[in-house]
């Protein structure tokens, strides 16, 4: 070997060596650095003719493990999405209080009910009345609050999706600068570690937005895609887009999360993401939060309906001039077809004697009032012709009646034949003395049969939106009302597989007139109304409204309740005694220190009720009070599990974090070693250079 030679080998292994020590002393500074990956020089020998001539730095690259780097971002991005799920459905538990104490939302229910008990042992006293009302309109100021609470914790999940996206599209601009930075050094054969470690730490954090793929581009940088398929970065980069809704209702319909993609085509981003925080708090906005608000208002309802059963049942002392229903979305004539059992309408006097009554007896499609023949269409006037004075009229989907003036109107169905339509008696049924008033139907057990009117004007339409079980939108459908006018004609428009939502699901009427979705296929796509522009004649109420079509409807219910106005002022007109039928003629058939009403009332809370599905919850028949119970249990079994979630996933994270920075990561042992050893080849590389030198001095002193 020449002398040459040798001096050229070892002036490879010296700047083998200081580049070693370089990375060497990179890794060791950044040791404690989040998400720094260890560099790896590689050498490689030269070689001429065969003969070894030193060495060199052929590239100098991250330790980086692609399986578990895929294994830790997966991890993360689970753990990311059930973390933000139990944040804000931990929020949601909150609201209700504690179940066992006595402050607490449901703990209320038990109080009104025991409140209404305590004013029936002393039915004249009012301030037991007072506690008792006070204590009903506690519990639906609480129910708004929470149902209002619930919607500010889906507006805090859309406006924090937006947050995400943003962060999102700055992440992949970095990713995509950084993409050309590596590319530009592999071409020219430069470092590009320091560029790939900072990209590695920005695909950690885009991970946890959610769930990507990453693929190594033979030019050096990565690709990104989502699980979809959609580029996001590595051809260009791609914008995630999202509006965000302003103030969120229960009604509420959201915008789509878009991906256009560098090559400009335009696709929904929840069609390829399955984890990450974005995911967690599209799951928590639109399917988490509406079933928590749907059971709750499903409660309520029912709570509301329950006290209204009691009392319209009783009546107040002296007995009110007028009574006024509640809208039932229906014409007189259709709420009328379907009655059977008795009823009878008193007017009384102050003292409570009976002036006049009219006993209706209910047929079906026909009614007799004071053995005079009725139908729908005549019974108006046949009734006031027997109330004595007293007028009835129906105005705006409202039934009214009132006495004349010095006395009273009073209702009350006989035993044993009680009048009956959809499970309500008549008083009941059109709210003419409920004690909890609200604005829209709120109990959607109409009565309806498929040849009932429906009262909608052909032509008006209503929007539904349909979106798979990944919250991505399917399609929008309009709907229009058909020219046919029956409830059954309704019907299959909406069930038309070309025109409807025949598709997706199917609409069918009960024997209740309660009107049900069934989704199809498995998973079945999800539905909600987008717009409803149909006005019930006379009533003004819409289909969405009348049969409580969406669970954004049905949850809208919560926060309307409050305590009928003329109660609310004068506690005197809580009605908590019942007509006597029996009684004889000029003796007093209502009496002041009579309780009976207010036991009924105390007693709403263990009557069986039929509720309906909601919030995913299959209903059937039970108490308010096991109800309650049960929303209770629910509320808190599924924040225990989504704790339980966030916690595992959070363990699986760690984990698969943890085995990476051990493949990753910087060893400070090893790293001493490796220094140790490239000290010594320097130091040999140095003698070398130091023992050839020597011979050239040798050899030149000998000339």
């Amino acid at each position: 070997m020449t002398l040459n030679a040798i001096m050229n080998t070892a002036s490879s292994g010296l700047s083998a060596a200081q580049t070693q020590l370089r990375v060497i002393s990179d890794n060791v500074s950044n040791v404690n650095t989040p998400g720094y990956v260890r560099k790896i020089a590689d050498q490689k020998t030269l070689t001429g003719t065969g003969i070894g001539s030193g060495v060199e730095i052929a590239r100098i690259r991250l330790a980086t493990d692609t399986f578990l780097q895929a294994a830790s971002m997966k991890a993360g991005a689970e753990s990311a999405r059930q973390t933000v799920r139990y944040e804000l459905y931990d929020r949601i538990q909150s609201l209700f209080g504690d179940p066992g104490g006595d402050n607490g939302f449901f703990s209320q229910i038990d109080s009104l009910f025991s409140a209404f008990a305590a004013s029936g042992e002393n039915p004249t006293s009012s301030p037991s009345r007072q506690d008792a009302l006070f204590k009903t309109q506690a519990l639906f100021d609480e129910a708004g609050r929470i149902s209002k609470q619930i919607d500010a914790v889906r507006q805090d999940a859309d406006a924090r999706i937006l947050s995400a996206v943003e962060k999102a599209n700055s992440l992949l601009e970095q990713i995509e600068g950084l993409n050309l930075e590596i590319a530009r050094a592999s071409a020219t054969k430069g470092d590009s570690s320091g560029a790939q470690s900072a990209q590695s730490s920005l695909l950690s954090e885009l991970s946890k937005l959610m769930d990507v793929q990453i693929t190594q581009r033979p030019i050096g940088g990565v690709t990104v895609r989502t699980n979809g398929g959609a580029m996001l970065a590595g051809q260009g980069v791609g914008k995630i887009s999202y509006s965000p809704t302003g103030t969120v209702t229960s009604t509420s319909a959201f915008n789509e999360i878009y991906v256009t993609e560098p090559s400009g085509q335009k696709r929904a981003l929840l069609d390829g993401i399955t984890s990450g925080e974005i995911k967690g708090l599209v799951e928590l906005r639109d399917v988490d939060a509406p079933a928590a608000a749907a059971r709750l208002a499903e409660l309520v309802s029912h709570v509301a309906d329950e006290l209204n059963r009691a009392h319209n049942a009783n009546t107040a002392v002296p007995a009110p001039n007028r009574l006024t229903g509640r809208n039932v979305g229906q014409s007189l004539e259709t709420a009328l077809a379907g009655f059977t059992g008795q009823t009878t309408i008193a007017v009384v006097n102050a003292a409570g004697v009976i002036q006049s009554r009219a006993d209706i007896v209910f047929s079906g499609a026909t009614m007799t009032v004071n053995g005079v023949a009725a139908d729908p269409t005549t019974f108006l006037a046949t009734l006031n012709s027997q109330l004595g004075g007293a007028t009835a009229s129906f105005v705006d989907g409202k039934l009214s009646i009132q006495a004349p003036a010095g006395n009273g109107i009073s209702i009350a169905d006989p035993a044993g034949a009680a009048s009956n339509k959809a499970g309500r008696g008549f008083s009941h049924y059109f709210g003419l003395n409920d004690l909890v008033a609200t604005d829209s139907p709120a109990i959607y057990d109409t009565g309806l049969t498929a040849a009932s009117a429906h009262g909608f004007t052909a032509g008006e339409t209503m929007s539904f939106r349909f979106t798979d079980e990944r919250g991505a939108r399917i399609r929008d459908i309009e709907v229009a009302v058909p020219a046919g006018g029956t409830v059954g004609d309704l019907i299959t428009a909406l069930n038309d597989p070309i025109t409807g939502v025949g598709r997706y699901g199917s609409f069918s009427l009960g024997p209740d007139g309660a009107l049900s979705y069934t989704g199809a296929g498995n998973p079945s796509p999800s539905m909600s109304v987008l717009d409803d522009r149909t006005s019930q004649v006379p009533s003004g109420v819409s289909v969405s409204a009348l049969f409580g079509i969406g669970e954004g409807t049905r949850a809208s219910r919560a926060d309307s309740f409050t305590i009928r106005s003329d109660i609310r002022t004068s506690p005197a007109n809580l009605a908590l005694a019942q007509l006597n039928l029996g009684a004889a003629a000029g003796s007093a058939a209502l009496t002041s220190g009579d309780g009976r009403g207010a036991l009924l009332l105390a007693d709403a809370g263990q009557r069986t009720s039929a509720f309906q599905s909601a919030g995913g919850a299959a209903g059937g028949s039970m108490s308010v009070s096991r109800y309650a119970s049960e929303l209770a249990g629910d509320i808190g079994g599924k924040a225990a599990a989504a704790k339980t979630r966030a916690q595992t996933a959070d363990a699986l994270a760690n984990e698969a974090s943890a085995r990476q920075i051990s493949q990753e990561g910087v060893n400070l042992d090893e790293e001493l070693v490796l220094m140790t050893t490239y000290q010594q080849a320097f130091n040999a590389s140095a003698r070398m250079i130091q023992a050839a030198k020597d011979m050239y001095d040798t050899l030149l002193g000998m000339v």
